[in-house]
């Protein structure tokens, strides 16, 4: 099966390299002609949990593959999905089906408003990778990636599941794509945002009693908000499902606090910020994730402070 992966990041490489070395071509999309450049020059190196390798994998900016596609994965950040769905919808043919393994609220109705309902397919993934350089990945913990919905026993989902198995990686699919989605908010609402702020590992936040009891409470808030919207989450205890994915990614450092490490904007409006949207709407108070929302807000307000100040970075 023949892979287009947006977005070179610690999601994207993994996915890349894995399933480069499993023996399904792979193309990985960028925006940046520097980052891609690197790409094709020095392949992908991964190291960690899954193991110590590299590959060479094909990097394009502008310039559209000339390798037939079967499947593009999404792995770009939740506030550049609108502009890459435009970007694919004139890139590939009509037959291709796009997968989104993105964190946050909405990338999905983004995907499907360009490029079509019956095309676009969504999951979820609790692998866990820490970007350590251009095409350069920590893969720092494992977890299951479910995708959907299911379809036919011969169809898109059940090829992707077949590639990814080659590839070493717990997939399985089913019907219930939005409440997989919120499933994996709910986990991320209670990971990322404090990472970012107190600059602690994964494994480090259930340890210490102020930011579990601010975890906890985040996670409460999102789950009142998703019992009123109707979701059936995919686990029966939402607090002790994070605090499983903090012990299975310990190590990691979350997407979010790469992020700020890095200065870059981060996903915090799709994630916290989705909860506390979704609470105004619907009258239920979200006083928890608004502040943590705020505080992630405050923490690129000051790097980008800094740039307008000195012009760099």
């Amino acid at each position: 099966m023949n892979f287009l992966i947006v977005g070179p990041g610690a999601m994207g490489c993994l996915f890349a390299g894995h399933l480069k070395k499993a023996g399904h071509p792979v193309v990985i999309l960028d925006y940046r002609e520097d980052r891609a450049r690197h790409i094709n020059e020095n392949g992908i190196s991964l190291e960690g949990v899954g193991g110590k390798f590299k590959v060479q994998v094909d990097a394009v900016t502008q310039k559209k593959p000339s390798r037939k596609i079967h499947m593009a994965l999404i792995c770009v950040k939740a506030y550049q999905t609108d502009e890459v769905a435009r970007t694919l919808s004139s890139w590939l043919d009509p037959d291709v089906g796009v997968l989104t393994l993105q964190n946050g609220l909405g990338n999905l109705e983004i995907l499907q408003k360009v490029l079509g309902d019956k095309r676009v397919l969504g999951g979820v993934t609790a692998e866990g990778a820490t970007l350590l350089g251009p095409g350069h990945v920590r893969h720092a913990g494992r977890g299951p990636t479910i995708i959907g919905p299911t379809g036919s026993d011969d169809g898109p989902v059940a090829n992707i599941v077949s590639a990814f198995a080659d590839a070493g990686f717990d997939i399985r699919a089913v019907d219930g794509v939005e409440d997989l989605i919120w499933g994996k908010l709910i986990v991320n609402v209670g990971i990322n945002a404090l990472a970012a702020i107190t600059k602690l590992k994964n494994g480090q936040l259930p340890d210490i009693d102020g930011t579990r009891q601010v975890m906890k409470e985040a996670i409460l808030e999102a789950v009142r908000v998703a019992d009123a919207k109707g979701i059936k989450l995919p686990f029966p205890d939402p607090i002790e499902r994070v605090l499983e994915v903090c012990r299975g990614t310990a190590d990691n450092i979350a997407s979010m606090l790469q992020d700020v490490l890095a200065q870059r904007a981060t996903e915090i409006r799709f994630i916290n910020g989705a909860i506390v949207s979704e609470g105004r709407r619907l009258g239920i108070p979200t006083p928890v994730n608004f502040t943590l929302s705020c505080l992630v807000e405050a923490l690129q307000d000051s790097y980008n402070e800094a740039v307008r100040r000195t012009g760099t970075l």
